[in-house]
């Protein structure tokens, strides 16, 4: 049986709390929020969704409204049937075209045209379906860096969720070595699932995938696979933030960081962290109020502290 509770805010209110919510350490991890518009017509009207396994309790509802600085915000308190909330969101989404890449549920069919890759993802206990802002621009973004030369040999997919960037970076990249690392556990079997149904080889060596569970760059495979030319992170400006270093220590000089889920209010401080870790913004685009960073680190070493100059108009925003 799961609950759900619901806030109904401006859009700078939903942000404010989301972005609250990633300076609580000790947040329930059994209660697991979202924000998004209400609808597209109305891209000013937000909701906050927070899931819970159970009914709602006193110190619940508490976490929730701390959450909002100013006032006590109304929740809205559900009970939702007896499915998996996570698979009833995803079940029948659209799909998306993204690049060379078009990524469905098994309720659509795959596109036959001449370069178009096809991965199924369906409605699962792990995020990433490609449906997100961030995840489809993390796609484009992969696309881009392809375009433009980026060579990858080895690759590190942290917070992978399904396991797509991962599948569609071992695409552009086919003779790359890949690892896929996720907090959730709930993700690892999901992530060997969806590798089965498109294709993707499971294991230790170039063209091939290795799955582990890990808290950020936490693991040891993580480390004795480093340094890798492309690393992707499509998590959350907080943690973004903290893994600065880890992530700057674990890419190759000339190596590729790919950024994704803060918020563009939030760009700034998380680019400033990896500046001081070393890297340098080579593009970036906007996907609603989504930012996704594409930065890089010199070869031979640090990078030289310097103003980024004007970027080309496609980074300003997608």
């Amino acid at each position: 049986m799961s609950w759900k509770i619901t806030v109904y805010a401006p859009r700078p209110v939903i942000q404010a709390a989301l972005t609250a919510h990633e300076d609580v350490f000790d947040w329930d991890a059994d209660i697991v929020i979202a924000g998004s518009e209400i609808a597209e017509d109305k891209p000013e009207d937000w909701q906050l969704e927070a899931w819970l396994p159970h009914k709602p309790a006193r110190a619940d509802k508490a976490a929730i409204t701390a959450l909002f600085a100013d006032d006590k915000p109304e929740l809205r308190i559900e009970k939702l049937p007896d499915e998996d909330w996570v698979t009833l969101s995803q079940a029948g989404v659209e799909p998306i075209d993204e690049g060379p890449f078009h990524v469905h549920t098994p309720e659509y069919p795959p596109r036959a045209e001449l370069g178009i890759r096809n991965f199924v993802i369906p409605a699962s206990q792990a995020f990433g379906t490609g449906q997100h802002a961030t995840t489809a621009g993390c796609l484009a973004m992969l696309a881009h860096m392809k375009a433009h030369g980026t060579i990858v040999r080895n690759l590190a997919d942290i917070g992978t969720g399904t396991g797509l960037l991962a599948f569609a970076a071992m695409h552009l990249w086919p003779s790359a070595r890949a690892i896929a690392s996720d907090i959730d556990a709930v993700c690892a079997p999901v992530v060997l699932e969806n590798a089965q149904g498109n294709g993707v080889a499971i294991g230790d060596g170039a063209g091939a995938l290795t799955m582990v569970v890990a808290a950020g760059m936490d693991h040891p495979l993580l480390a004795a696979s480093a340094p890798y030319d492309l690393l992707i992170a499509n998590i959350l400006a907080g943690p973004l933030t903290e893994l600065a270093p880890a992530f700057a220590g674990a890419v190759a000089p000339g190596g590729s960081v790919l950024l994704a889920g803060l918020l563009e209010t939030q760009e700034p401080a998380v680019r400033a962290a990896y500046r001081r870790a070393g890297l340098r913004l080579a593009a970036r685009m906007v996907r609603g109020d989504w930012s996704i960073l594409w930065l890089r680190r010199r070869q031979g070493g640090a990078v030289r502290k310097s103003r980024v100059g004007a970027l080309p108009e496609w980074s300003k925003r997608w």
